[in-house]
């Protein structure tokens, strides 16, 4: 079963369960996947996140109700998990542009958001970008200073940047010692949540982990594996839109299955002239 088959089943999962309460650990496990790399996937993919897609689902099923039944407004919001008709309203008239009483009298035809078929995002024939190269990688010691960030709302996409001139800003790097390759600036994306919330590290090899490590500084060991390794020599814009190809084009459409562990990025920094061209290597670990 591939992914977009795997992520297919959740689909079906959330659709039987419109008008009960879900949590995203009981969607994700219907797609075998962690409840974060399922959230990952799905928005990658689609390019909204699957509390947007239930919300805009219920909704959506809820407009259809106000339309052809009776049903008082009320008794439709609280079957779709909304605690008052006030709640109701107020994501209605934010989705719609109207209030469901003005809905239901109007009965104007208004765009739904319909039942995904995940089926119909998988791609036949070569993919538009380069394919990495598969690689191994031996364990690698990392200190470096964690940034939170999110999923959702695609933050992540929008903070990566901010934190590593921040670490520069900050002349963090000058506080890593028995660096392995200086001006080589890794990137790690770890500490997985089910929200979404996830640390974002940036730092530097190291030969050894110092036993007292400077305040605010953690250690991650990078496990030995097999990676997808892609190289880039692009904007920070191309480098964005790598990393939302590796996820919602790359890996759902490969043989391949994500291993665990996490992501990580590698730039040259010496050779890096932020943002027009920007050398750098995304590793994505991968199941041999």
């Amino acid at each position: 079963m591939n992914y977009f088959e795997r992520i297919q089943n959740a689909i079906e999962y959330i659709e039987d369960n419109l008008q009960e309460k879900m949590s995203i650990t009981d969607i994700s496990s219907q797609s075998y996947c962690s409840a974060f790399h399922f959230q990952r996937l799905f928005q990658a993919i689609t390019g909204f996140s699957v509390q947007q897609y239930i919300r805009n689902r219920r909704l959506s099923e809820a407009a259809v109700l106000l339309i052809t039944t009776s049903q008082a407004i009320l008794e439709v919001a609280i079957n779709f998990q909304y605690g008052s008709q006030e709640a109701f309203t107020r994501a209605f008239v934010q989705y719609f542009g109207l209030s469901p009483a003005k809905y239901r009298k109007s009965a104007n035809s208004i765009p739904l958001q319909n039942k995904i078929n995940f089926l119909d995002y998988k791609m036949n024939g070569e993919l538009p970008m380069p394919k990495p190269t598969i690689v191994h990688v031996g364990k690698k010691l990392i200190t470096g200073y964690p940034y939170q960030t999110s999923l959702q709302d695609e933050r992540y996409y929008a903070e990566i940047s901010g934190f590593y001139h921040d670490f520069g800003r900050e002349h963090y790097y000058e506080r890593i010692t028995q660096k392995v390759a200086p001006n080589m600036a890794y990137g790690i994306s770890t500490n997985f949540q089910e929200d979404g919330e996830f640390s974002f590290v940036v730092g530097e090899e190291v030969q050894v982990f110092e036993e007292r490590v400077e305040q605010g500084f953690i250690h991650v060991e990078l496990p030995a594996g097999q990676y997808a390794e892609f190289i880039l020599n692009s904007s920070a814009e191309g480098i964005q839109n790598t990393r939302r190809y590796i996820y919602g084009v790359w890996l759902p459409n490969s043989n391949y299955e994500r291993d665990r562990g996490p992501d990580f990025e590698i730039t040259d920094v010496m050779q890096s002239i932020y943002p027009h061209n920007m050398k750098m290597k995304i590793y994505i670990p991968i199941k041999g």
